[in-house]
C-alpha cells in the first residue's frame, strides 16, 4: 500500500494487520509441530506394525494390543497432521469451480474461498464444542479401551486430542476467512494511450 503524494514511501501495517499476522503465524506455528508430532507417531506405528509381523511370523509371539493401538493412533495422526493440511491448503475439495470463476472475477472468487473458510470454522467450532463434555468426562472417569489384562489405553488423550486438533484447525479458518484481502495489481485505465 502505498501513501498518496509520495508513492516512495509505503505505508506502515495497521496494527490489526500486524495483530492477525502475528496471530497467524502462531497457529501456524503450532499447527508445524502438530504435525511434526503426528509424524512421529506414524513412524512410532510402523516400528509397531513391524514389531508385531515380526514377532508373530518368527517367534509366534505377537505383540498384544497392537490392534488397539493401531486404532488409538489413527486418531492421533488424523487430528495432529489436519491443522497443517488447512494451513498449507492440501484440504482435499474440489475448486475448480473457484478457479474458473477466480479467472474472470477474481474478488468473488476471493469472497467465495472467505465463506468456505467461515463456514469451515463454524463446522471445527461446533465439533470442539461437542468433543470438550467428552474429553471431561473421559478425564474424571478415567475410562479406557481395550482388553483388561492384555492392552488397556484411557480414552482422554484422544478426546484431547480431536478437542486440540480442531480447536487449532476453527482457529486457522477464521484467520484464513478475515484476513486481509492481498493487493490487487493495478489494472490498466482507458484513459492510458
Amino acid at each position: 500500500m502505498r501513501l498518496p503524494g509520495n508513492p516512495k514511501i509505503a505505508a506502515r501495517p495497521s496494527g490489526l494487520r500486524r495483530g492477525l499476522t502475528a496471530l497467524a503465524q502462531a497457529a501456524n506455528g503450532v499447527a508445524i509441530a502438530a504435525n511434526i508430532t503426528g509424524t512421529l507417531v506414524v513412524l512410532g506405528l510402523v516400528l509397531v506394525v513391524n514389531y508385531d509381523i515380526v514377532a508373530r511370523g518368527l517367534f509366534n509371539r505377537p505383540f498384544h494390543g497392537a490392534v488397539e493401538l493401531v486404532q488409538f493412533a489413527m486418531v492421533l495422526i488424523v487430528f495432529l497432521q489436519l491443522p497443517d493440511v488447512i494451513r498449507v491448503e492440501r484440504l482435499m475439495r474440489s475448486d475448480g469451480f473457484l478457479v474458473l470463476v477466480g479467472m474472470r472475477y477474481p474478488r468473488v472468487e476471493l469472497a467465495m474461498r472467505r465463506a468456505i473458510d467461515a463456514l469451515s470454522f463454524v463446522l471445527m467450532t461446533l465439533i470442539a464444542i461437542a468433543i470438550f463434555p467428552e474429553f471431561i468426562k473421559m478425564w474424571e472417569t478415567q475410562d479406557y479401551f481395550g482388553i483388561p489384562g492384555v492392552f488397556t489405553a484411557p480414552w482422554w488423550p484422544i478426546k484431547l486430542t480431536i478437542l486440540f486438533g480442531t480447536t487449532l484447525c476453527a482457529a486457522i479458518f477464521i484467520l484464513k476467512a478475515i484476513k486481509p484481502a492481498p493487493p490487487t495489481p493495478d489494472l490498466p485505465t482507458m484513459e492510458q494511450p
